[in-house]
């Protein structure tokens, strides 16, 4: 894909540093069919335009995650990438958990910019190498593998039913799970409930019993 395909909505709050990633954007060829200052403003945008990537800030009036995720249901086909200042781990898993396919940092060279879209839209994850190697090590952690996931009992179990009882394992509360997922409380005592059916048990505890590697 061409750089001048390339056809973006960027959102921020901050209008001198839209100002500046948008010079960067068009002086690379890349379209900018859209500017806004919200995540209301991004979420409008992203369905008026149906741009190739929705470049987010975070910390925006409305919440930049709140808009990649509804950007991401509402139009999957469309790239989100964030770029940000913050490098705090709940922004970066909170925005990927959301759809982001890119994190970038604000502090990082903005000439750079136009590259990473094109890597995101060729389908290739964009961030800084230092947040890969944190998500590299959030998801090896021992946290991460407190079941056998070849188990029989693990293998009944959907994707979003395991990582429901990942976390409940973890100690993490239902209200926190839903949270973390972008459901409600009752979703995740639904999938709860899904996986006592399943597993012929009484209570959670008999859940992670069977679960757990022993």
């Amino acid at each position: 894909m061409s750089a001048g395909s390339i056809r973006v909505v960027l959102a921020d709050d901050h209008a001198p540093i839209r100002s500046l990633i948008r010079r960067v954007l068009e002086a690379d060829g890349c379209v900018v069919c859209g500017e806004g200052a919200s995540a209301a403003d991004a979420i409008r945008l992203a369905v008026e335009h149906e741009p190739d990537v929705v470049l987010l800030d975070i910390h925006m009036p409305g919440n930049g995650i709140h808009a990649a995720q509804h950007i991401s249901r509402k139009l999957p086909e469309v790239a989100i990438v964030m770029l940000t200042q913050s490098d705090q781990d709940d922004d970066l898993f909170d925005a990927l958990r959301a759809g982001a396919s890119g994190y970038l940092l604000k502090t990082s060279d903005p000439e750079a910019i136009p590259a990473s879209l094109r890597s995101v839209i060729a389908g290739e994850a964009a961030m800084p190498p230092a947040l890969v190697t944190r998500v590299l090590e959030e998801f090896r952690g021992p946290s991460h593998q407190r079941f056998a996931r070849k188990s029989s009992a693990a293998s009944r179990l959907s994707p979003r039913e395991w990582e429901v009882m990942e976390m409940l394992s973890q100690g993490i509360s239902t209200d926190e799970v839903a949270k973390r997922l972008f459901v409600s409380p009752t979703t995740v005592r639904v999938h709860v409930s899904a996986v006592l059916r399943k597993l012929a048990v009484k209570d959670r505890d008999g859940a992670f019993a069977l679960l757990r590697d022993v």
